[in-house]
């Protein structure tokens, strides 16, 4: 499956799949490549966030691109645009298919991440993110509650104008974002869990299932996966889950 970022809903018999990624939320790298193994051929993508790549550096994403998985560097850049555009191009050179930056850092900052990032390196830009509920954005914001749909659908526009491939947005978001702005603009999901899975920090959270009939292109799977007794057999359930709304 390398190279999915560049097409992510790859039509099969006239369906669209959706990219199952896992997330590596590991503080060192041994650990991270022992479930890269551990999962082989059933997942192919992996995200790297904060955490790990701070722990571990670009070797981590060399580590993981040796095995032929593609790799989506989930830094959430929110800077300057000559900052981020500076950023781009080292996360461009390192081969990774995937990168995030938060859309609430405006237009210049989201077209520069685009131009850095060229053809090869696919912008998501970070909506609302999937741990903060309308009192805490309110908060943010500095009202007492705020409408999470409303500004998902603010950002996301502010996304599809600047050119970014695509956003991260909650389940909950993502049938109306779909609908809104089609499927020219990518869709990728985190704080799914499996059916009587704990939410851990995350407020709106949905099953691989409901993910892929709202028409998302990318699912995180975190403690999902890394937190299972048995992450091959939590690997395979969310595979079924995604293939039964397929076949919808």
């Amino acid at each position: 499956m390398a190279g999915v970022a560049a097409s992510a809903r790859a039509v099969r018999g006239g369906r669209s799949e959706v990219v199952p990624i896992v997330a590596l939320d590991y503080p060192d790298s041994d650990s991270a490549l022992a479930l890269v193994s551990q999962l082989g051929e059933s997942c192919r993508f992996y995200k790297i966030g904060s955490e790990l790549f701070t722990a571990s550096g670009p070797s981590i994403v060399e580590a993981v691109r040796r095995t032929g998985c593609d790799v989506f560097l989930d830094l959430k850049l929110h800077d300057i645009p000559n900052t981020v555009a500076g950023a781009m191009r080292r996360i461009r050179e390192m081969g990774v298919s995937l990168t995030t930056v938060h859309a609430s850092g405006g237009r210049p900052m989201i077209e520069a991440a685009v131009e850095a990032g060229g053809a090869e390196c696919g912008i998501l830009a970070v909506t609302v993110l999937t741990s903060l509920d309308s009192e805490s954005l309110g908060e943010v914001i500095g009202a007492e509650s705020a409408d999470v749909m409303k500004s998902v659908i603010r950002l996301a526009a502010l996304a599809a104008t600047s050119g970014a491939r695509g956003v991260v947005c909650s389940g909950e978001e993502a049938r109306q974002v779909r609908a809104q702005f089609g499927p020219g603009l990518e869709l990728l999901v985190p704080g799914v869990r499996l059916p009587g899975d704990a939410p851990g920090d995350q407020s709106r959270i949905v099953t691989p299932e409901a993910a892929a009939a709202a028409g998302v292109d990318y699912v995180v799977l975190g403690r999902t996966i890394t937190a299972a007794v048995d992450p091959v057999a939590a690997m395979r359930s969310v595979l079924e889950g995604l293939a039964i709304a397929d076949a919808r």
